[in-house]
């Protein structure tokens, strides 16, 4: 009898160090962890002549990680602007055009000062000086009505460009974004595409996530509300394996405002409760969180 007596408190011994190792029943919320993810997809359609991208590669923010081809938008531009060219070519020298009219009118004026003179000592008639000034107002006249033809025809053929400059600078656009830049410091989660494939606007690449920091999704039953707060720091719980469990520190930074129906695969303290309530917690990632791994909060 006293053998058996030893044997069942041994057993309960065993029992109850295992659950205080593995944390059950000594944890006030569970859940999974998660993190932001995003699919990066092309925003040009041609083949990739550059894709440096693997799973699980750690790439920065602003790095350039693939190219579409680009040559056809290059020789297109090469075109537009050769269009210009020629068009541009067409403008007329209005300065070369009026220099001409500008001398008639400098060598009127001259004449114009000298009979004006002969006017006055009475050496030539009101009449010559009539002829001068008339041939005067004739030159100016045309020249100014040549200068505004010779602009009006300029402004045209600049005009005439401007549809080709905007369709150069949407080529420049579609080059621009023919560079794959990748948004966000983080790891490569899933890679959709291979180097030599033919891409299409908005056909994912690949999926990166920043694991530096992860979050822990777990649940809180009404009455445990009270208990926490946003800012709170919080211990959270890992398994490790055999049995142990990796303690790390985390910060609660979101709670829903919106109860919802326990979870099937999330257990709350009082397992009793039909509403619960999501909180979000923050935890500085050593390497050890992967997502959809559980975890346990104690507040």
């Amino acid at each position: 009898m006293k053998n058996k007596l030893l044997i069942i408190a041994f057993i309960l011994s065993l029992t109850f160090l295992f659950a205080c190792s593995n944390g059950d029943g000594d944890f006030d919320a569970t859940g999974t962890f998660e993190s932001d993810e995003i699919i990066v997809s092309s925003e040009a359609m041609g083949k990739l002549i550059f894709f440096d991208i693997e799973e699980g590669f750690i790439i920065k923010q602003k790095q350039v990680v693939g190219i579409v081809d680009t040559i056809q938008l290059h020789l297109k531009k090469k075109q537009l602007l050769a269009t210009i060219k020629a068009v541009l070519s067409k403008q007329p020298d209005i300065a070369t055009q009026l220099a001409s009219l500008q001398k008639q009118i400098e060598t009127a004026e001259k004449e114009q000062i000298r009979i004006q003179n002969l006017v006055n000592s009475n050496a030539a008639t009101t009449k010559q000086l009539d002829d001068v000034n008339s041939q005067l107002d004739v030159l100016r006249k045309q020249y100014n009505a040549t200068k505004s033809s010779l602009t009006i025809s300029k402004q045209g053929l600049q005009s005439e460009t401007l549809p080709l400059t905007a369709q150069i600078e949407q080529i420049e656009d579609q080059i621009k974004k023919s560079y794959i830049i990748n948004p966000i410091d983080g790891t490569v989660l899933t890679r959709y595409a291979k180097l030599n494939e033919v891409t299409s606007n908005g056909k994912a690449l690949y999926k990166i996530a920043n694991l530096s920091e992860m979050t822990l999704r777990a649940y809180v039953d009404g009455n445990q509300l009270g208990e926490i707060k946003l800012g709170q720091k919080v211990k959270v719980f890992v398994d490790k394996g055999e049995g142990d469990q990796k303690e790390m520190s985390g910060a609660i930074y979101w709670v829903s405002s919106k109860a919802e129906f326990t979870p099937k695969t999330i257990q709350t303290k009082d397992e009793r409760a039909n509403l619960v309530y999501s909180i979000k917690v923050k935890v500085i990632n050593d390497g050890y969180l992967k997502i959809g791994m559980y975890g346990e909060v104690k507040f």
